[in-house]
């Protein structure tokens, strides 16, 4: 059985909720230092779970409020982070990945008590647009999502002094940024190991773009796998990760190999495409070809036949970005983080 508050914190408590709750009030009630309380509000390192516990309940009790504006002129920060998605509008709205990505940030952001600013960086004049807001003291750092090799855009930010945390691997200028990826490399080794373990020996790929990390590197899993056998032959890249892409990439592969038995697209979007060409081209579906994505988003779920392909957990990537920057933010060394992936078997294999 709990007990009561003593009398001073019940006393504090009153007075907190008859002038205004401030920090001191909440760290007498919580029975912590003002210390403690601001090391909660601000992320909660080097925090015990009672203690936060402790705080949070105070908070509570005393209806404190953080003023973000007070707290901005102590410590310079304008707690708004930027979510730079390097892709046309449209891609925003097709692709699940995106709005549970951003999803995922923002709630992470709003856990430390920041807001999360989405921009889309579809071309020059938007990319020039983004770049001079978010160097003009607007965000206290970026998330650069789905960047693209020779991207301006990451040249400049490279050579800026803002924190900037990347998702997937940068193709450009590595050294010069932290990022947070799925084994993209190992996802594609599974789904072409899972693939000949069916029995399918002639594998093509539908691979992403491969100015992009995702691309590039679920084709080397890819190729990991069969080794001597790849041929170049059955891969047709994807102008872009779209249903449109991936119908026009497997119409080309089955014209140029008629033979093939198993398909790899590098996303589930062009898995869709894809399935949509095989049945137009009477092809079935596993029954002629067997056929993987990537993602594991509610597309693979919503195809008939459902999607075999690789689960790459989207929300832990977005909430590892947040934890990132904000690690860079309040000034230690983060590692970049490569998450796990697993393979999801359905009935398309």
């Amino acid at each position: 059985m709990s007990q009561p508050p003593h009398p001073k914190s019940r006393g504090a408590a009153r007075r907190a909720q008859r002038t205004g709750p401030t920090m001191e009030d909440v760290a007498r009630i919580a029975g912590v230092s003002r210390g403690t309380v601001s090391r909660v509000l601000n992320g909660g390192h080097d925090v015990s779970d009672a203690a936060e516990a402790a705080v949070r309940e105070a908070m509570r009790t005393t209806g404190y409020v953080v003023n973000h504006h007070a707290r901005s002129l102590v410590t310079r920060r304008t707690n708004a982070i930027a979510f730079v998605l390097s892709e046309p509008h449209e891609r925003l709205f097709e692709d699940p990945n995106f709005n549970t990505l951003a999803r995922a940030a923002a709630q992470q952001a709003a856990a430390r008590g920041a807001s999360l600013v989405l921009m889309v960086a579809g071309d020059h004049e938007e990319r020039n647009r983004i770049s001079a807001y978010v160097r003009s003291g607007h965000v206290d750092g970026v998330l650069l999502v789905s960047t693209h090799r020779g991207d301006p855009l990451v040249t400049e930010l490279a050579h800026s002094a803002l924190p900037v945390v990347v998702c997937g691997k940068p193709l450009d200028h590595t050294a010069d940024f932290r990022f947070v990826a799925a084994d993209d490399r190992e996802g594609g080794r599974l789904l072409t190991r899972h693939l000949l373990d069916l029995g399918r020996r002639r594998i093509g790929m539908i691979t992403g773009p491969q100015d992009t990390s995702g691309g590039a590197e679920r084709l080397l899993g890819y190729q990991d796998v069969l080794g001597d056998r790849f041929d170049p032959g059955l891969v047709v890249p994807a102008t872009e990760y779209s249903l449109a892409a991936g119908e026009a990439a497997m119409r080309s592969l089955v014209a140029g190999a008629s033979d093939v038995d198993a398909v790899f697209a590098a996303s589930d979007l062009l898995a869709a495409g894809a399935l949509a060409a095989l049945r137009d081209a009477g092809r079935r579906v596993p029954a002629d070809v067997a056929l993987g994505g990537f993602d594991d988003s509610v597309i693979a779920r919503s195809t008939v036949p459902a999607l075999t392909t690789v689960r790459q957990p989207i929300e832990e990537v977005g909430r590892q970005l947040v934890r990132v920057l904000f690690d860079l933010l309040d000034g230690r060394t983060p590692d970049s983080v490569t998450v796990p992936v697993s393979l999801v078997r359905r009935a398309s294999a």
